[in-house]
């Protein structure tokens, strides 16, 4: 267990005041969100059957919860880490054309997790999926989307400001792009959770790109699944915390994988049995839309906007005694 405990924290909202900011965030970000984007909000499984490979199979270490069902023998059910592949083939699924997309309040357990003040084992974010063109899948697009995300952002930290003014924590007003090679070259003797924290401090809100490959070391940045996002066209969203001193990553999302990424990718991680699944073969035989996605964190999102100390501040899960009783002796009250 590894816990933060800011000196003097004073969480301004009590924990029925936060339930009531809670709504309020999560249901005018998604509307602007996906008037912003042109998503479309359809509705999502929190389960999948294992065979189909639509899981999200996240570093490649994770066991996900599974179960199985009286009605279907010999079925493994999986309880979703995210909605990564399941989003993109839904766009084919429901015709969705160049320049439109969905998104989805998506509901996810991960067991593995490990607790500190950002992570818990229960996942709630808006996982969404836009469809581009082939010749879309660029820099250039992808730069794009993080500006209009975090102009969303921004524009959430104004409304939560007129509603509850002694609780929002202010953001900075622009984002910045680099890349994890970038911040190897620059601190090679860093690992690279430090070094997000040295560039997150240095410049307010940055999008990391270029995670999953390995970096000129040989090593890489952070792990990613290799049969969603293009490990070159990806990267995370994070902001300077102050509350907690440290980086706060909301966002992870990129260009997914065309056909000569997914095989690419698959051989450099050992996985190319997974092509044998029902979403691989139709990555691989142009079946599927080309699309760009993502997950907001929905509690860290609240977190950040209400300056919590915790993101069971802004959630219900479960948590050690351990770290309940030390949140207590801190004034920070765990839903």
């Amino acid at each position: 267990m590894h816990l933060l405990t800011p000196t003097g924290y004073d969480p301004k909202l009590s924990p029925r005041k936060t339930q009531e900011a809670i709504r309020y965030i999560r249901e005018t970000f998604q509307d602007e969100f996906g008037k912003q984007l042109n998503l479309s909000r359809v509705s999502a499984p929190m389960m999948v059957d294992k065979a189909t490979g639509l899981n999200d199979n996240l570093n490649g270490v994770e066991s996900p919860v599974s179960f199985t069902m009286k009605d279907m023998p010999g079925h493994q059910m999986e309880i979703v880490h995210s909605l990564a592949k399941w989003k993109r083939n839904a766009l084919g699924e429901f015709g969705f054309q160049p320049g439109e997309g969905l998104y989805t309040n998506m509901n996810a357990i991960r067991k593995d997790e490990d607790l500190d003040n950002f992570h818990s084992i229960y996942v709630d974010q808006w996982d969404w999926e836009k469809v581009i063109t082939k010749d879309q899948r660029t820099v250039e697009t992808l730069k794009a989307t993080v500006r209009q995300i975090f102009k969303v952002i921004k524009h959430m930290e104004h409304e939560v400001w007129y509603k509850y003014p002694e609780a929002v924590h202010h953001l900075p007003d622009e984002i910045h792009f680099v890349t994890t090679q970038e911040l190897e070259d620059r601190w090679p003797d860093l690992d690279p959770m430090a070094r997000e924290d040295k560039i997150a401090k240095e410049l307010g809100c940055v999008f990391i790109m270029q995670i999953g490959g390995a970096l000129k070391s040989g090593k890489r940045h952070d792990g990613r699944a290799p049969d969603y996002d293009d490990w070159s066209l990806n990267g995370d969203i994070i902001f300077w915390y102050e509350p907690l001193d440290c980086k706060l990553e909301v966002s992870s999302m990129g260009i997914r994988v065309d056909e000569d990424a997914m095989a690419k990718q698959l051989k450099i991680a050992g996985a190319e049995d997974r092509l044998s699944l029902p979403f691989h073969k139709k990555i691989m035989d142009r079946e599927l839309p080309y699309s760009i996605g993502g997950g907001i964190g929905q509690s860290r999102l609240c977190m950040l906007l209400l300056g919590k100390a915790h993101v069971g501040e802004v959630q219900a899960s479960v948590w050690p005694q351990e770290m309940i009783d030390a949140c207590d002796a801190h004034d920070i009250h765990l839903l």
